[in-house]
Parts: C-alpha cells; sequence; structure tokens
C-alpha cells in the first residue's frame, strides 16, 4: 500500500487519540488511513480456524478482543471522517516489530504517548519510544484526551469553535546541521494548517569567566554572539520561505536548555516539530537528551523527524 498514514492500535485511550489526529492529518493530506493491532498470537488472524485447526482456548478471548479493537475504531472513525479511506490490518508479529515494519511503510506512523505520567497499553512506552528512535520516516506522538478542537485556538472566553484558526506549529531547528526535511516537514504541517509557524534555535551563550574572556580575545561580545545566531537561522530558513511565500514564520532564538524552551514555547502550540539525527551505537540507534525530554514533557502532540 502507499500513500497512507498508520496508526498504531491497541485500545488505550492514547492510541485511540492519536488514531483520531492520524484520521485528521489524512484527510488534510488527502491519504489513505491504516490502523494496526499487533499481536503475536494471532498466528492467523485473516482467517477462522478450521476443522483440521483448532484454536487453543486461551487464543480464542484475546483474538475476539484484537477484532473488535479494531472493528470499533475503523467504525467510529468512519462516522467520525466520512468519505476517509480507513484499511484495519491485524498483524501476528510482536508489536515492536510490527510498529517498525509499518514506519517503514508509511508516510507517517502516529502512535499514543502518555509522558511520565505512567504507562498503560504496549504504545505509550517502549514501542513508542524503540519506533522514535529507529523510524525512517517521522513519527508523531500524541496524548490521551487530544481532540479536534485541541488543535485550534480558543476564543477570549476560552471556547473554541469548529472553524477557529489552528494553534502555532513550533519548529526546534538546530542550525548547526542540515535539517532540510525536519524544516519541510513543519512548513508543510503550518502551509496545510493555515496556522503560524514559529522557530525556535538555542545558541550557547558565553557561560564563564573564561568563556567571555575567550569571547572578547576574538572580538565577539555576547550580543554579537546572538547576531551571528540569528543571521545563521535566518539564512537556514532563507529557501524554505521562498518556497513557502505566504507562510506567516517567526523566528524566536533562546538560550539555555533547549528542552526547557521547548516545553515552555508549547504551551498554546497545537504541533511540535523536532529533528533526530540518525545515528548507531554500539547498543543501537536512541534518542538524544532533548527529544526525549520532549516527549515525556511537551503537551501538544509532538512530531520526530529523523534527518542525516
Amino acid at each position: 500500500m502507499t500513500g497512507h498514514i498508520t496508526v498504531g492500535l491497541d485500545g488505550s485511550r492514547e492510541s485511540l487519540a492519536a488514531a483520531d489526529w492520524a484520521a485528521r492529518e489524512a484527510r488534510r493530506r488527502g491519504l489513505t488511513l491504516r490502523l494496526v493491532h499487533a499481536w503475536e498470537g494471532l498466528t492467523n488472524p485473516d482467517r477462522d480456524s478450521g476443522p483440521d485447526e483448532p484454536m487453543l482456548p486461551e487464543l480464542a478471548v484475546p483474538r475476539h478482543w484484537a477484532r473488535r479493537i479494531l472493528s470499533s475504531a475503523e467504525n467510529d472513525l468512519g462516522l467520525r471522517h466520512p468519505g476517509l479511506p480507513i484499511v484495519a490490518d491485524l498483524v501476528a508479529e510482536p508489536p515492536l516489530t510490527a510498529m517498525a515494519e509499518a514506519g517503514r511503510e508509511a508516510e507517517l506512523l502516529v502512535l499514543g504517548s502518555r509522558g511520565l505520567g505512567g504507562v498503560t497499553g504496549f504504545l505509550v512506552g517502549s514501542v513508542a519510544l524503540s519506533a522514535v528512535a529507529h523510524a525512517d520516516r517521522p513519527v508523531v506522538l500524541v496524548r490521551a484526551g487530544h481532540g479536534a478542537d485541541d488543535e485550534r485556538a480558543p476564543d477570549a472566553d476560552g471556547y473554541t469553535a469548529s472553524g477557529a484558526p489552528y494553534r502555532a506549529v513550533v519548529l526546534s531547528l538546530d542550525v548547526s546541521s542540515s535539517c532540510d526535511p525536519v524544516a519541510e516537514f513543519a512548513f508543510d504541517a503550518a502551509a496545510r494548517r493555515d496556522a503560524p509557524l514559529c522557530v525556535v534555535h538555542t545558541w550557547d551563550a558565553p557561560s564563564s569567566h573564561a568563556d567571555l574572556l575567550s569571547a572578547a580575545r576574538e572580538r565577539h561580545t555576547e550580543a554579537e554572539c546572538e547576531e551571528r545566531a540569528r543571521r545563521a537561522l535566518t539564512a537556514a530558513l532563507r529557501p524554505w520561505r521562498e518556497k513557502y511565500p505566504g507562510q506567516s514564520v517567526t523566528e524566536v532564538l533562546r538560550t539555555g536548555k533547549p528542552a526547557r524552551n521547548l516545553i515552555a514555547l508549547t504551551a498554546d502550540a497545537g504541533l511540535l516539530v523536532i529533528g533526530r539525527r540518525k545515528r548507531s551505537s554500539p547498543v543501537g540507534a536512541h534518542l538524544g537528551p532533548v527529544a526525549h525530554a520532549v516527549i515525556h514533557h511537551v503537551g501538544c502532540p509532538v512530531a520526530v523527524v529523523p534527518h542525516d
């Protein structure tokens, strides 16, 4: 199957919120929505056991609930998103394996996330983190309770109308490396929503007496360092501003901890987009400290986009 968004379902509130977000995103992109439930006990999920293949009693109930999770979500999403092509698949593999394969095949993989509040369901803990760390395509993590109204900005009285403007998309950009896939994802997401885009770059200010002396020897004051960071950010965004000439873009420079800045700046955001460098280590792929922190603490959906 080509041209689709995949969401992993396990029946938890987090995964159902992820499915609803994925359905809205599929409509925005004109793509098919694929629902996937994985359980390795589903040795032959596409047909019932025949007379020569009796179903083990201990598998009958789990298989029934696996099918019910998918059929219930498919029916509910079909009613709330009429006309959206939906495919539901039971996958007879461990969740870690299934989500890794699903991420390679889809344009976007969407999973439920509960952050540090605890873990329920296989898609909000090790599976989600593993999928983010290993995926070659973007992965979006969505919290329980997040709905369509949360994507749009409330009015002065705190109410959100169905046609209200979308909340801002926040992009965390590291100008020291090539992050074209990350910038492209964020600009595209903002353009599809007609939402403002806030681009955040955290730069390192001289933090000690030794740093200040070194900067002085190089004839760079802290203000000059900030100006260099500003010029670098503007230069990195120039081709994307030209590609999306009508897009509203705000450039924000911050010092300090990148994760802390992003948590504060996304309090009213509709989506956070961050990058993840494709790299291997002796223990395999892993998340950097910034990505790990925002995944656990940011309240809005987080898109993690891999890049070289």
